[in-house]
């Protein structure tokens, strides 16, 4: 404890002083993360994904780590644009090939259900859709 001229600081005076520092370190934490970050690793956190105008769901996220499926930038535009016009044509449940990738898309709620690569097609069968959008 210190002793300012002899005397006890208050505990107001501690107060101010220990609550004052944990403030100014706190910013400076904040200051190195950023919202995009937090809200990322939240939502990654909770088995959803979004990127642009589409989410992934849990399922989804999970079949792409499993069958280690990495998607860039323009596909994730072209994934995006795909649901877009199948939702243009009323599909509610699309599914939207494209660079011997398959998926899945629930156009209302622009989630992506599943995912799969040409391996996992080997009977060439989908079901509970109502559409394909081929890109």
């Amino acid at each position: 404890m210190r002793v300012n001229n002899g005397n006890f600081l208050s505990i107001e005076q501690l107060q101010d002083q220990y609550l004052n520092q944990t403030n100014a370190s706190r910013k400076v934490e904040s200051a190195q993360i950023s919202f995009r970050d937090v809200l990322e690793a939240k939502t990654v956190s909770e088995g959803t994904l979004q990127a642009g105008s589409l989410k992934f769901s849990k399922h989804a996220v999970n079949r792409l780590a499993d069958r280690q499926i990495t998607l860039s930038a323009s596909q994730m535009e072209r994934l995006s644009n795909g649901a877009k016009k199948a939702g243009e044509k009323g599909i509610q449940d699309s599914l939207v090939l494209m660079d011997q990738l398959a998926f899945i898309v629930n156009v209302p709620n622009s989630t992506v259900i599943t995912a799969m690569d040409q391996t996992e097609t080997y009977e060439n069968v989908f079901t509970n859709i109502d559409g394909a959008v081929i890109i």
